[in-house]
């Protein structure tokens, strides 16, 4: 194990090479504090950007794929619009983990001269630029995913060839497709926890409100897109860790079921803890950018390069929804565990009543016990009692932030790692509980009306409009959908406003996490967060959700 001196000497020398990756041109002398300035997005960052800059950047991904393969915008002006905004927004919320913005305008040159030599573009993505989470490999990048002892190495190993030179599978399908890769962004290390914190970058801020966090563990993708610093990136989820940053940042957010997305070849926390899988999936300001993200992923058939990858191309039939006045949705206003704060109960509100104006039926959401799933999640995250994590901090000695020592320190140091029986028979007990809310889903076509079940579930992703600094205590309404492996997309709904989301002097905690989960609720430090809830449909339902997030996303617009 390394000392003190040598993990904080190499986390401030990858400081340093993040920061001096960023132009010098781009890079701003004096930047008001989170204190000066809490609201760094839209106008705030608008003032650093050219007119042509600030166009480009605030442009949807399908509207820049359309301009990029007719050749009304090149694919290099473009990238350098999206490389600067990115630049300014990891100096405003420490996002970047790495940069390679040379090697995408060579890529970008190089699409140019395709579409000026055949008139048409490479693929569906030509030209997009799109972010990655610092769990990809990419050639002549580095992959830390947050530790410093991963810092030059494949994964904490030296010596193995791949340093890079490995790519993950999804990076070549993304390349193929045509789309321009610029940067990574960061992440917690391990990645479990919903903020992103480590000891290179440090914390990373919510652009809308940096008094709160963006979100973890796909934080860095949060809050750059957040910020418009790219039009569309990739994150992965465990427990909720492309949902949070998406909703904290007001962002929409998929979660697709295991295996329909390819996370071959990708850097991870516990690899080979199979019982409840990390996906990976988009997140981006609009639906139709999820859209064609997915789209143009799966016609790669990427189930021929991914073992896991089940054979589903893109289902256009399941974008179809049944006529507008026949939809019925369920609604979780509480999980029997945690109270919601007053914001995010009010966006419930919100949503409920725009359906229901649209003439759409809304029931109450009871489903089996919650706090089994999240039982058994959270055994699944802890198989191990934390040995694959603490091997990668004992690569450099650095210690655990606090979000992680909270779970995987103390008493687990000591502890053994669990049995094969214990595994089986935390497997079993989840597969019963999944039928049982599966049965419970069925059943509810007695009471739609419609003679089919609900068509999906508006729930809360947290029970925050965002996490205050190490304030993410409770991860139960992310975290089912992960044990049900059910498909769930983020919706933004509003933003809070302290005038209304006042609080509540009659509330009485079902227990002391509840009670400091409300204790964390300020209606002054809160203003102006993004609200956002999550859409919540059954298992490989990826078309389908993305159709009703963007129904109901009409729907709230009127």
């Amino acid at each position: 194990m390394a000392d003190t001196e040598d993990w904080e000497r190499l986390a401030k020398a990858k400081l340093e090479a993040i920061n001096e990756s960023i132009p010098r041109e781009w890079r701003v002398k004096s930047l008001p504090s989170r204190e000066q300035q809490r609201d760094v997005t839209g106008g705030f960052i608008h003032q650093y950007l050219s007119d042509e800059e600030t166009e480009i950047t605030e442009a949807d991904a399908t509207a820049i794929v359309e301009k990029t393969s007719t050749g009304q915008w090149t694919a290099e002006a473009v990238i350098r619009a999206f490389c600067h905004r990115a630049s300014l927004a990891h100096q405003l919320t420490n996002c970047l983990h790495e940069t390679f913005f040379d090697a995408a305008t060579k890529h970008a040159k190089a699409l140019d001269e395709h579409f000026a030599k055949y008139k048409k573009p490479i693929g569906p993505l030509h030209g997009l630029p799109v972010s990655l989470k610092d769990q990809f490999h990419v050639k002549g990048v580095e992959t830390t995913m947050g530790y410093v002892g991963w810092i030059g190495t494949f994964e904490g190993k030296k010596g193995t060839g791949k340093e890079k030179v490995f790519e993950s599978e999804m990076v070549t399908e993304l390349r193929d497709l045509g789309a321009v890769l610029y940067c990574k962004t960061s992440v917690p290390h391990t990645l479990m926890t919903g903020e992103t914190t480590n000891n290179i970058v440090g914390y990373t801020w919510n652009p809308k409100n940096r008094n709160l966090s963006s979100g973890g563990s796909s934080g860095g993708e949060g809050a750059l897109i957040g910020l418009r610093g790219s039009p569309v990136g990739l994150g992965s989820d465990i427990g909720g860790s492309i949902r949070i940053p998406a909703a904290f940042n007001g962002l929409y957010g998929l979660r697709p079921s295991a295996g329909r997305l390819p996370y071959e070849g990708m850097a991870n926390s516990m690899d080979g803890q199979n019982s409840v899988l990390s996906v990976v999936g988009p997140l981006a300001p609009s639906i139709s950018a999820l859209q064609l993200l997915v789209k143009s992923l799966l016609s790669r058939e990427p189930w021929l390069h991914d073992p896991l990858v089940h054979p589903m191309p893109w289902r256009e039939s399941d974008t179809k929804l049944p006529a507008e006045t026949s939809l019925t949705f369920a609604v979780l206003r509480h999980d029997g565990i945690v109270s919601l704060h007053p914001p995010v109960r009010r966006a419930i509100e919100t949503v409920v009543e725009a359906l229901q104006k649209q003439g759409h039926k809304v029931i109450e959401w009871d489903p089996p016990s919650h706090k089994r799933g999240v039982e058994l999640i959270m055994n699944a995250w802890t198989y191990d009692n934390g040995a694959d994590i603490r091997a990668a901090f004992a690569l450099s000695g650095e210690p655990m932030v606090p979000q992680i020592a909270a779970t995987y320190g103390g008493k687990m140091v000591d502890a053994p790692p669990k049995d094969a029986t214990h595994i089986a028979a935390n497997n079993v007990a989840k597969r019963e509980w999944q039928k049982e809310y599966m049965e419970y889903w069925n059943a509810t076509k007695e009471v739609t009306g419609t003679g089919r079940p609900v068509d999906a579930v508006i729930a809360p992703v947290a029970p925050f409009a965002a996490a205050r600094p190490n304030g993410y205590i409770y991860y139960g309404y992310s975290s089912v959908v992960n044990a049900l492996d059910y498909t769930a997309c983020v919706l933004p709904v509003n933003t809070v406003d302290k005038n209304i989301d006042t609080v509540d002097p009659s509330f009485n905690p079902l227990s002391e996490t509840d009670k400091k989960v409300a204790e964390t609720y300020d209606p002054e430090i809160y203003d102006g967060a993004h609200v956002s809830l999550q859409l919540i449909g059954r298992r490989l339902e990826e078309e389908r959700v993305l159709a009703l997030t963007e129904y109901v996303a009409g729907a709230l617009k009127g």
